[in-house]
């Protein structure tokens, strides 16, 4: 299983999450599972899972998507983790970040959660912060909107004219970063459009 990556859409289970800004991860894995003509199907780890490859003859992919809630993300990733031998450096966590610009995708390795619960119960049930991170950006409310309210409404029309794009870039840079490493597709995928 070396060649193995776990890539894990965080998000909300159920039809009230579905388009909100707290479920863009698990859009992008999504997208990810679409490009590869994979359905997900439950697995006893408490996830939905795809099987697939990034390309034939390439690594292979495990596409995820936790059928728990955002705060307690880490239980499913670490029992898939466990499941398909994938170390946490082969790890890849997608999901939306406030401290991010709409439209934008950040890629990192380890470091803080930034307050982002699913981040953090993640790294404490993988006992290590040291996963990669494909960070969607979501933006900072206007105003005096509480943030915990902000990731749980859908996106407003202008931005949900741009959501494919955002979806599509975020997609690319999971495969960038599988394909090239972590420097390589920061480089593309961090400079300015």
């Amino acid at each position: 299983m070396a060649d193995t990556w776990l890539v894990v859409g965080l998000g909300n289970p159920g039809a009230r999450y579905e388009a909100t800004k707290h479920n863009i991860g698990q859009m992008v894995v999504d997208e990810l599972a679409e490009r590869r003509g994979e359905a997900f199907r439950l697995h006893k780890a408490g996830a939905r899972v795809a099987e697939t490859w990034l390309r034939p003859g390439s690594a292979k992919l495990v596409l995820a998507k936790p059928n728990s809630f955002m705060n307690v993300s880490g239980t499913p990733v670490a029992a898939l983790a466990r499941f398909y031998s994938v170390p946490p450096e082969r790890t890849i966590v997608v999901h939306d970040e406030l401290d991010i610009p709409f439209d934008t995708v950040k890629l990192k390795l380890g470091g803080g959660h930034g307050g982002h619960n699913g981040v953090r119960d993640v790294a404490r049930a993988l006992a290590t912060a040291e996963f990669h991170r494909v960070r969607v950006g979501i933006g900072r409310p206007a105003g005096r909107q509480d943030p915990a309210d902000w990731v749980l409404t859908p996106f407003d029309s202008s931005a949900r004219d741009a959501l494919p794009i955002l979806i599509a870039d975020a997609a690319d840079a999971v495969e960038t970063l599988i394909e090239d490493g972590l420097l390589a597709a920061q480089q593309k995928h961090h400079a300015p459009r």
